[in-house]
């Protein structure tokens, strides 16, 4: 993009960090996006995707903070809030067949599977059905109680393919197991960050920096309960890199706080 053209206008996108405690610590549902993909193919990365205009569907159940409180986490109003919230819980449907509802009284649906819920997932995919339709007709409500923030991130504006990143994290819900039944991803897996970061350091797992940040921070917690208490500010503070290059023609992406990240290209 020259210095005369005016940069994409950034799509607001939801990811989600599914956690489960592990004999190591905190694992993380990854993702290694099929090469063909127009944006990070062949990049590890975590459920998530761009926001769907019928996840801002109003007729729903909903247990948990309101959009209110979301809008004021992400910095946004609450129709994008709200559209944020439910597109975290279609993706996570939708790329890992777990669904983060339940029964507005309590408790989490504990098992999505079998051919019912294949097929409704299968019509979220191609937009048949919208996740308001299929919580109703099974009688659910959304958990937004089951989502944390954890990240912000927008794609800086030099970058073609903008995003508007927000990263949620939540618990793996009991009796519900993680499938690999993304159409956008070639594998899918459990990883703790630190096992990630050293194939990501060996160049075998290559991550965009959001990532690599984000697991890196993930890294810290002892398990999913403490990554599920932390309590980051409202709003969370927008992170956009820059980029350089350096004397070997490495490129790095640099954060606001002076970390640099470097990239790593796809295998």
């Amino acid at each position: 993009m020259s210095a005369t053209e005016p940069s994409a206008q950034p799509r607001q996108a939801a990811t989600v960090l599914l956690l489960r405690d592990g004999p190591d610590g905190v694992e993380v549902h990854l993702q290694r996006r099929t090469r063909g993909m127009p944006f990070a193919g062949g990049m590890t990365a975590y459920i998530g995707g761009g926001v769907d205009p019928r996840d801002g569907d109003a007729d729903l159940d909903w247990v948990g903070p309101g959009p209110a409180s979301w809008a004021t986490t992400w910095g946004c109003d609450e129709a994008v809030a709200r559209q944020l919230v439910c597109a975290a819980v279609r993706e996570t449907f939708e790329e890992a067949g777990v669904l983060l509802a339940g029964p507005a009284s309590g408790g989490v649906v504990p098992d999505v599977s079998g051919p019912g819920w294949e097929a409704q997932r299968q019509a979220l995919l191609t937009r048949e059905l919208a996740l308001s339709d299929l919580l109703a007709a099974r009688g659910l409500a959304l958990r937004a109680d089951l989502l944390r923030p954890f990240a912000h991130w927008i794609t800086p504006p030099v970058e073609p393919r903008r995003y508007d990143t927000k990263f949620f994290a939540a618990a793996l819900p009991d009796g519900q197991e993680a499938q690999d039944v993304s159409g956008e991803a070639d594998e899918a897996g459990w990883s703790t960050a630190a096992a990630a970061l050293a194939e990501y350091e060996a160049g075998t797992r290559p991550m965009l920096p959001p990532t690599v940040h984000t697991l890196g921070q993930l890294a810290a917690f002892p398990d999913v309960a403490a990554v599920l208490a932390g309590s980051p500010p409202a709003p969370l503070e927008p992170i956009s890199p820059t980029f350089s290059e350096d004397a070997d023609g490495q490129t790095w992406a640099e954060l606001p706080d002076g970390t640099r990240i470097r990239l790593v290209a796809p295998l």
